[in-house]
């Protein structure tokens, strides 16, 4: 499995554009996944050009939550690419869609070893692919509280990394279960984390790829 972070608050590359936001793209053996859409369409198509992702790949379009940030870009991927199903949690309704959507409201396997906690605290929904070292979380911004996230998501297996966007989350003792953690986009205390946690803590920004 392969994730890249096509659209963050930092850049690790000249050529790349930061944003206040979050997306990043999914490669399984069976599916092309864009997890989130960034705050700005041109940027994260602009993004996705220099990084040689074709938006029209996709399979699925994932949606942890409605806010800006995170679904700013969504109209331009889909003007582009008429196939990708995409996954909303339950209250993101009210947009008409030529793709096919599916909405959640609870933890389900959506594919062969790709998993939704569905939409907790009605507010967000995280996701979750099987490796073999353990689940990998992606998260939007952690509203629903990672203690939550995580305890709906291990029903499907033990989470292994988490990439994403944790807020003011300082629950900090969580990340002593977790082996691997990427903080990104609004996550406030990275530097309190990078500090706990040396040995598992990986730097975000565009154009990162972790392989698990």
């Amino acid at each position: 499995m392969k994730i890249t972070i096509v659209y963050d608050n930092n850049s690790n590359q000249e050529n790349l554009v930061a944003d206040w936001g979050f997306s990043c793209f999914i490669q399984t053996k069976n599916r092309k996944i864009l997890f989130d859409t960034g705050g700005n369409g041109k940027i994260l198509l602009q993004n996705l050009q220099e990084l040689n992702i074709d938006p029209t790949s996709f399979d699925d379009v994932v949606i942890s939550h409605p806010d800006f940030d995170h679904i700013g870009g969504l109209s331009h991927i889909l003007n582009l690419n008429h196939h990708a199903v995409i996954h909303n949690p339950i209250s993101f309704r009210g947009i008409r869609y030529d793709n096919k959507v599916i909405y959640y409201d609870e933890p389900k396997q959506v594919y062969p070893d790709i998993f939704l906690t569905g939409e907790l605290g009605k507010r967000e929904q995280s996701l979750a692919i099987a490796s073999e070292k353990g689940l990998i979380l992606i998260i939007g911004c952690g509203h629903p509280n990672l203690h939550n996230i995580i305890n709906a998501i291990s029903r499907f297996g033990k989470v292994y990394a988490i990439v994403g966007g944790l807020h003011g989350f300082q629950e900090f003792e969580i990340l002593e279960r977790i082996e691997k953690i990427c903080p990104t986009h609004c996550t406030v205390h990275k530097e309190k984390i990078k500090e706990l946690y040396p040995e598992k803590y990986m730097d975000g920004g565009v154009g990162k790829v972790f392989r698990f």
